[in-house]
């Protein structure tokens, strides 16, 4: 059957769904790259809402140091998602740093809980949405060209 015999629903469903396929790739990407810009600039300067959270999680560090040396990562992880070239990067670096972020549920339950084990507070629903960014990284990684089929530079 060919398109022009379609319906317009159908046909229109062709298109969009052709319009996100070349799209939705490189506006996760993008999300995620700003996301995590935006995030690790705020540990930065010292103005994430995180900061308390992180301090009272990783308390065996000085948070003066730590928490800038965590924006610091996070800001590299977006901007290696912002460039394809350095996306390989970008990703081992958050499958290194997210982990960690999920420290709170284990060590602050009472933080991270009303009541356990599904009711959470904003912390840890902030902490949850990790999930998403994990999946969205996934997603990122799988679309990669392989090693081996890469030409040679």
């Amino acid at each position: 059957m060919k398109i022009r015999e379609l319906s317009p629903i159908k046909r229109f469903d062709i298109k969009l769904i052709a319009f996100l396929n070349r799209v939705s790739l490189p506006a996760l990407r993008i999300s995620l790259g700003v996301i995590f810009i935006w995030f690790g600039l705020l540990k930065v300067f010292g103005e994430s809402p995180a900061n308390d959270l992180i301090t009272k999680t990783v308390y065996w560090f000085n948070p003066d140091v730590f928490i800038p040396i965590l924006g610091l990562w996070e800001a590299a992880i977006g901007l290696c998602l912002l460039f394809p070239f350095f996306n390989r990067l970008g990703l081992f670096l958050l499958a290194l740093q997210m982990p960690g972020t999920f420290l709170p549920l284990i060590l602050l339950p009472e933080v991270c809980f009303i009541s356990f084990p599904f009711n959470l507070t904003l912390e840890g629903q902030y902490i949850v949405k990790n999930l998403v960014l994990i999946g969205a990284a996934m997603v990122v990684g799988a679309r990669l060209t392989p090693m081996m089929n890469e030409k040679k530079r």
